[in-house]
């Protein structure tokens, strides 16, 4: 059978300008708008490159007219015609082509459309699972065709830098040995081998180092991962990373490649100047200045310690927690027009402290000549200077302050109420604020479990000064580690790679891995190191979310084509879905469904 014939596109909706005018042209794309004026007829047809104005005029041939009189909205259509050049008074200086419009001289309805779910770029609110059911249709939108020409922009430039220093892209495995890396594995039944699994990689970090033992020195790859964890905004199950790895490094090379990649992709996609160098902050510092180790430096609130004032002062809850080697931390909300610092809206800002461990939140109002007044006003007399040039208060702020035993907690509750200041008080600038996390805790102690873990993963380097007390002291231990952070987001993460057997079955030992399971597990990784591994580093920067961020969303749905939703769903494809037992039987499985809670 052959092809159906239709009138194939001369031209994009997106690209006539009056310079064609007078040219017969054809354009192929979705009825986006249809304004039927009895004889007259004004149609925007739209493609992936803009829209052009259509025209069925009343002197239109009567086929014409029923064919144009037939149209709905997301009809696919053809339209043979000419272009003529509006008269200024009509152009519209919101389209690209809206200096001209094209006179239909035939129309083909290449297919049609049923009707809408939802309309397409309509200005409204459409729910998002009613988008993500509807897929097709929400790509069509011009915000989702914007998002993901900037995601292939992104993804091309990166490639572009990258491949200009001598790096290879190299592809890694997608069915691989089951690893631990901090989440739970998904798992790929073997049909030839009964009982055995193929598990998807959480990230290629163990595949990248035996890259680097091949001599491949600078390796990357666009790398898709997966990760059986609990969804949210910023995260799903699958996710796409810039994963990047290099020989004979330390970590200052890495974090200035990152700091050219980024500087060059931003100049090239976004038309945005970065500073050279990024900002760093150590791990300690950034808890203990803005109360997370991803901090949002579009804002200046900063956290500050104030035990000794505490001490001073006539409180007893905060002299109690001080003199039992607790912490009391305050910041400074600033006045703000518009903003009324009520004993409602304090109580929000105590909610969300309390999400993080707070016990509350204690509060204090700076009126005029330096007067202090309200919550626990009273408890500083006599300290008033003191307490304003501690946090740098002044007249109509609110000085807020978070007392707890635990310095993660109280550093963690003030951070939230950060954030809710900076998003309420509209102190967020419109700006890209990179920086750079160091100096991480190599291991994190498990209280449940009652053992250690490593705080990125078990194949990170720790510092030197470090080696001789790796066992007697894991607490105190700081990585070779780094993050790098964008508004507020921990957008990569990497490190200096142990390179060394011994080292890396010491770090296994520690993190509860004993030398028979480390070799069953990581076995293939032990051995490659047996025979001359170099020194070598990498990073992975998160593809999603740095797309994410440089399109505003707040989710990174709004950044990949075919997302789960926060449910770990595809509505669109219903799965995750159930297959028929002939599949079960080959792959020699059996579910053991769970029982229906009482």
């Amino acid at each position: 059978m052959s092809e159906e014939v239709f009138s194939q596109r001369t031209t994009t909706c997106g690209a006539l300008t009056k310079a064609d005018n007078g040219k017969i042209v054809v354009l192929n794309g979705w009825v986006h708008r249809d304004r039927n004026h009895g004889a007259l007829h004004f149609i925007n047809l739209r493609d992936r490159y803009g829209i052009t104005q259509v025209v069925v005029d009343d002197d239109a041939s009567p086929a014409l007219q029923a064919v144009a009189s037939e149209l709905h909205l997301e009809y696919c259509i053809a339209v043979t015609g000419i272009v003529r050049q509006r008269p200024d008074s009509m152009v519209n200086p919101e389209m690209s082509t809206g200096e001209i419009e094209v006179k239909a001289q035939s129309i083909e309805i290449l297919s049609r459309c049923a009707p809408l779910p939802f309309q397409i770029d309509d200005g409204k609110e459409t729910r998002e699972d009613l988008r993500l059911k509807y897929r097709y249709l929400d790509l069509r939108s011009q915000g989702m065709q914007q998002r993901l020409k900037l995601r292939h922009d992104f993804i091309l430039a990166c490639r572009k830098y990258l491949s200009s220093r001598d790096f290879y892209e190299i592809e890694t495995p997608t069915m691989i040995k089951s690893t631990p890396e901090g989440a739970r594995d998904f798992l790929v039944p073997s049909r030839i081998y009964a009982g055995k699994f193929y598990a998807l990689p959480q990230s290629p970090q163990l595949f990248k180092q035996i890259l680097m033992v091949g001599g491949m020195d600078k390796y990357f790859q666009i790398a898709r991962c997966y990760r059986d964890e609990d969804a949210r905004g910023d995260r799903q199950l699958e996710f796409t990373q810039l994963d990047v790895e290099m020989s004979f490094v330390k970590r200052d090379d890495v974090l200035s490649l990152m700091e050219g990649l980024f500087n060059s992709v931003f100049r090239e996609v976004m038309n945005y100047e970065l500073p050279a160098r990024f900002r760093r902050l150590t791990y300690n510092d950034a808890l203990n200045t803005y109360g997370c180790d991803k901090p949002d430096l579009r804002f200046d609130v900063p956290l500050c310690d104030v035990n000794e004032l505490a001490q001073k002062s006539s409180f007893a809850t905060f002299k109690d927690i001080v003199a039992n080697g607790g912490y009391v931390k305050a910041l400074c909300a600033p006045k703000t027009e518009g903003v009324d610092f009520s004993r409602k809206y304090i109580t929000e800002l105590e909610d969300a402290a309390k999400v993080y461990g707070a016990q509350g939140l204690a509060w204090i109002k700076v009126g005029e000549n330096k007067s202090l007044s309200g919550g626990v006003s009273k408890f500083f007399a006599g300290l008033e200077a003191e307490l304003l040039a501690k946090v740098d208060a002044k007249e109509g702020d609110l000085i807020l302050f978070v007392a707890h035993q635990n310095w993660k907690k109280c550093c963690a509750s003030l951070s939230a109420v950060r954030t809710k200041l900076g998003r309420d008080l509209k102190l967020i600038r419109k700006a890209f604020e990179f920086c750079w996390i160091i100096d991480f805790p190599l291991f994190e102690y498990n209280e449940e479990g009652g053992h250690w873990e490593a705080a990125h993963h078990m194949f990170s380097m720790p510092q030197a000064e470090y080696l001789d007390t790796l066992e007697s002291d894991p607490g105190s231990v700081k990585g070779d580690l780094y993050d790098l952070v964008l508004n507020g987001y921990e957008v990569a993460s990497g490190s200096i790679r142990i390179h060394d057997v011994e080292l890396q079955k010491r770090i296994f030992r520690i993190c509860n891995f004993d030398d028979k399971t480390a070799e069953e597990r990581f076995g293939f990784l032990l051995n490659a190191f047996r025979y001359g591994p170099p020194p070598h580093g990498g990073i992975a920067p998160g593809v999603d979310r740095m797309v994410m961020i440089m399109s505003e969303q707040t989710s990174i749905h709004e950044v990949i084509a075919f997302p789960k939703n926060t449910a770990a769903v595809s509505p669109m494809d219903d799965s995750p879905s159930e297959v028929d037992q002939q599949q079960l039987d080959d792959l020699h499985l059996i579910i053991n469904y769970p029982k229906p809670k009482a």
